[in-house]
């Protein structure tokens, strides 16, 4: 019971942790796009032309009235859309039973034990710090290749 409640501590620390990890890692500032998103004549460069083009772009998506102006409503509107996608990214991994609501035994089935074995690294049944921040090390590189692949 007591490693049962570990693990699924452990792997909600996980889910949160890398949401935030995910947020401080851009900066708090939305997806990194990667080079090949940038150079849009594919000559290997990108010039400030094509870095300039790619930010209105992503400005003219967030001024949903079309005004010229970011409001606050369109801004927390862009996070939202966000925040929502990735809730549904969770619930399609976690809620095996679909529905709608995701258990601690869901949370702690499956992911949160692979999660755990492969933190325990030695094998000792325990994480160890340096265990742990190897493994938190991983997710973050993990979900920068996940950002670079979804721009």
């Amino acid at each position: 019971m007591k490693n049962s409640v570990l693990i699924g501590t452990l792997a909600v620390s996980i889910v949160l942790g890398g949401a935030a990890q995910g947020l401080a890692a851009s900066g708090g500032h939305g997806p990194r796009h990667s080079f090949e998103t940038l150079d849009t004549n594919k000559d290997g460069q990108v010039s400030k032309a094509e870095f300039d083009a790619h930010r209105a772009e992503r400005f003219a998506k967030a001024d949903t009235n079309s005004d010229g102006l970011l409001s606050r409503d369109e801004i927390l509107a862009r996070g939202q859309d966000r925040a929502e996608r990735f809730a549904d990214r969770m619930f399609k991994r976690l809620d095996e039973n679909r529905d709608g609501a995701i258990s601690l035994a869901e949370m702690s089935e499956g992911r949160g034990n692979k999660f755990f074995d492969r933190a325990d690294s030695d094998g000792s049944g325990s994480v160890s710090k340096a265990e742990f921040d190897t493994m938190k090390e991983r997710m973050v590189e993990r979900h920068k290749s996940r950002q670079k692949s979804q721009d």
